[in-house]
């Protein structure tokens, strides 16, 4: 559980970032605990980046497009 003391509490910037986190901060003065902080919202847990390769296998299994070459040759062969 992070703690802050009074002196940094000044600094919300790291207080708003474990709050927004979910994060329940403890307010001491001089190593005592004065105040338990909880965030008003529960954890939002990050979301999960889909993988991308795994898909691009899904739907073209071992093939390889080698779009880029094609793309380049075709705008060679207008101009």
């Amino acid at each position: 559980m992070p703690s802050i003391n009074t002196r940094q509490l000044r600094d919300t910037r790291q207080l708003f970032t474990w709050l927004e986190a979910g994060e329940v901060v403890e307010l001491r003065k001089r190593n005592r605990v004065v105040a338990r902080i909880v965030p008003e919202s529960p954890r939002i847990e990050p979301a999960q980046m889909p993988d991308f390769a795994a898909r691009r296998r899904a739907i073209f299994g071992d093939r390889v497009i080698p779009i880029v070459e094609d793309i380049i040759a075709e705008r060679n062969s207008r101009y």
